[in-house]
């Protein structure tokens, strides 16, 4: 029986619908908001924060990611969806309902705390609902619709910030949440836990503190205004340290880790995380500075500058869809290290672009980029999920999400640093800006060269089948 007969034959279809109306949520929350700040910080003041607005959504939703995973390996899927579900939601209410700019960046961490939910939970789900063959095309879909939504957040906002009002970019996800809820509430059938098993809360707590220190301390790091003193970033990652120390001794020690570093023992687990987490440096960086490059270095408009990633955001859908359908097939391996050679000559690429680089090179550059990542970032997904047992698969799939977070947060800050130091060497502003960006571009195409050689250690084979849980 073909994948989309058995999707209309039975309850997946409806659950399917359910979880991607979910992460496609979760996902256009990233980038919807950004065309609305303008007239957020016209509203409510302060500019200063504006980049809290971001940064913590980003953070609560990467610190809480294992978290989440472990949580569904522990209770099963449908509640810790559910209960992620409900707290996005109610951060988007909060948000629309907010009357100041600290109100709204609270609410925005919270809605992030759900969202850190909703995309891995949302791939676990799938994971469980179709055979591995199924996967492919079922997380292919998944993939596009995380690409349609970066596509269409900042166009939608525009939209609605200019038609309605601001507040409506969060309010919007009270139907469409609620719906996605029912969905999966009412048709996901889960399969109980096997023997008693808990969470390990502590090892939790020391989790998110660390993480959370360390991405305080790299959005410290990343730009020339810097909102606190050195001293403090620095104590930042100090804390990060000892933090991060502590919770690997409290893993060893426990019987129930949050987040069982036994994982790494596996090699396509090691040797796939270890490549997506350079992955995620260079790829959050381009998403960074591209639009910035072509509008403020290379001179361009701002329509311009807004549709320079679509190349990048496009070849990563139909790439992802394509991917989905050849892999059952050929393996993962190929996929792995053909798209990352496509991400490192993407990027290769870029670092040659000057004033007199025609944009058609450009979004040859970075369509180039999307057909990689689109071949790599679905292959790295199911070659993990490929090869846990199901009662870690939670845990397994929220942890390329998780070091995939981090690698991009650690990307856009050192990248965000390499810029601030050519603006503060006293040149010609503009200069600057362009050899800084080109630096950035240069750390880029060196981290995805370095992560396809790490690619060639991913073991090859054909993906095996594993049983589903409907």
């Amino acid at each position: 029986m073909s994948f989309l007969t058995r999707l209309r034959s039975s309850t997946r279809a409806l659950v399917t619908l359910g979880v991607l109306g979910g992460s496609f949520l979760a996902a256009i929350e990233a980038t919807i908001v950004a065309t609305a700040m303008p007239t957020v910080v016209e509203q409510f003041g302060g500019l200063s924060h504006y980049s809290w607005v971001f940064s913590g959504y980003l953070l609560t939703s990467t610190v809480t990611t294992p978290v989440w995973g472990r949580l569904s390996d522990v209770y099963g899927r449908r509640t810790p969806y559910m209960t992620a579900i409900g707290l996005f939601l109610i951060g988007s209410m909060l948000c629309g309902l907010a009357t100041s700019m600290p109100q709204l960046i609270l609410f925005r961490a919270l809605q992030g705390v759900g969202a850190g939910g909703l995309l891995p939970l949302g791939m676990t789900i799938l994971g469980d609902l179709f055979s591995l063959e199924e996967r492919a095309r079922a997380q292919a879909l998944f993939a596009g619709v995380w690409g349609v939504a970066s596509v269409a957040g900042p166009l939608l906002g525009a939209v609605l910030t200019e038609s309605a009002s601001w507040r409506w970019i969060f309010f919007m996800n009270l139907p469409f949440g609620a719906a996605a809820a029912f969905l999966v509430g009412r048709y996901l059938v889960d399969r109980p836990r096997e023997g008693h098993a808990v969470v390990d809360y502590v090892g939790a707590v020391l989790l998110m503190a660390s993480v959370s220190a360390l991405m305080l301390a790299l959005n410290e790091s990343g730009g020339p205004d810097r909102s606190v003193a050195p001293g403090v970033v620095q104590g930042l990652y100090a804390l990060a340290v000892v933090l991060g120390i502590a919770f690997l001794v409290m893993e060893r020690r426990t019987s129930q880790p949050i987040l069982p570093l036994s994982l790494l023992s596996n090699r396509m687990v090691a040797t796939t995380t270890f490549s997506g987490t350079l992955l995620g440096i260079s790829m959050f960086g381009a998403l960074a500075y591209v639009p910035l490059y072509v509008q403020a270095a290379l001179g361009r408009s701002p329509r311009e500058a807004g549709g320079a990633l679509t190349p990048l955001l496009l070849g990563w859908v139909l790439m992802s869809i394509v991917t989905g359908r050849l892999l059952p097939r050929v393996g993962f391996r190929p996929f792995i290290v053909g798209g990352l050679a496509c991400v490192a000559l993407g990027f290769l690429g870029l670092t040659g672009v000057n004033h007199d680089t025609p944009m058609m090179r450009l979004h040859l550059y970075l369509g180039l980029m999307g057909i990689g990542m689109g071949m790599t970032m679905l292959s790295l997904l199911l070659a993990v999920q490929g090869s846990v047992p199901r009662e870690q698969l939670g845990v397994a799939t929220s942890l390329g999400q998780f070091t995939r977070s981090i690698g991009g947060a650690m990307g856009v800050a050192v990248m965000g640093a390499l810029v601030a130091s050519s603006l503060t060497a006293g040149q010609h502003a503009p200069r600057a800006l362009e050899l800084g960006l080109h630096r950035a571009f240069v750390l880029g195409a060196v981290v995805s060269v370095v992560a396809l050689a790490s690619a060639l250690l991913v073991p090859g084979g054909l993906p095996q089948g594993k049983k589903t849980a409907m």
